[in-house]
């Protein structure tokens, strides 16, 4: 296929790179400037996207996702598909999509999970939201940039599934740094809680696959000076979402409100900024009970 490819940063490059060593051709466009060897580079996002079959956006926000909608849509070709793989907020997509509608085009939105490791590695799974058409079409992407995608529903689905999930892992993270440090105070050592928790009831995927415990179960950030896999403040963004939709469609969320206060309390003032969202167990070491 013909790609335009919007967005080159630290997911969207390698991203834009598997796409290339797949065979497909792939014009790219990134405001700072940042190039994937083999790909045609384009002077604005406009050019990027003319005469495209899919175009693949990578954004930091939602105020930037419909900045660039506006100005590629006009240039898409009729019947081409938006692709966004940023995660934004669910009334962002939706308008993003409606856009495209009126121009003749499709929108899928397309959050991923798996972060810089799976971008690289082309084993990101897709959450997407959108029409069956436009997921059968952008579909041999997604297998090549992941190993799954889920449709997931209509325009905002997928964003929706993205915060939702994230909001569980916001909250899971938390309680399993209290649960390290609590045992620390206790006197219990975190490789004999890690053996009981990860094959009890406390079993979780930030206990068994990414343990905030340095030198406890698989090599995660923590064993890297938690150096980023996923990055607090982007963990701190996330969970804003959350936040947003709940207020958007009156869910009450208060565990996911409690993990947006502290991730902020931890991001603004803290020092957690630059840090792996699992360095929460420092944080919580360090602190007593008042």
């Amino acid at each position: 296929m013909k790609i335009g490819f919007i967005g080159l940063g630290n997911m969207g490059a390698p991203m834009a790179a598997n796409l290339l060593a797949a065979g497909h051709q792939v014009t790219g466009f990134d405001v700072a400037g940042v190039t994937v060897a083999g790909a045609a580079v384009a002077a604005c996002a406009a050019d990027a996207v003319r005469g495209a079959d899919v175009v693949i956006t990578m954004l930091p926000n939602g105020a930037i996702l419909r900045s660039v909608a506006a100005e590629v849509i006009p240039a898409m070709d009729k019947g081409a598909v938006l692709t966004d793989c940023s995660t934004v907020d669910v009334e962002s997509a939706r308008a993003v999509a409606e856009m495209a509608a009126q121009a003749g085009c499709a929108a899928l939105d397309a959050p991923v999970s798996g972060g810089v490791g799976g971008a690289t590695a082309g084993t990101l799974t897709f959450m997407v939201g959108g029409s069956d058409a436009a997921f059968a079409t952008v579909m041999p992407l997604f297998t090549v940039m992941g190993q799954k995608a889920v449709h997931c529903g209509a325009a905002g689905a997928g964003q929706a599934a993205k915060i939702c999930n994230n909001m569980i892992l916001g909250v899971t993270m938390i309680a399993t740094c209290e649960a390290f440090a609590l045992a620390d105070k206790l006197g219990l050592d975190r490789q004999k809680m890690f053996d009981v928790v990860s094959t009890s009831s406390g079993y979780s995927w930030t206990m068994n696959a990414y343990c905030p415990a340095p030198g406890v179960g698989p090599k995660s950030p923590a064993d890297n000076g938690y150096k980023p896999g996923f990055a607090a403040e982007l963990m701190l963004k996330d969970l804003g979402l959350s936040q947003q939709a709940a207020a958007a469609v009156d869910a009450d969320t208060p565990m996911g409100a409690a993990a947006l206060a502290l991730y902020r309390q931890f991001v603004e003032d803290e020092g957690g900024r630059g840090l792996d969202f699992s360095a929460m167990l420092p944080r919580f070491e360090k602190r007593g009970r008042g």
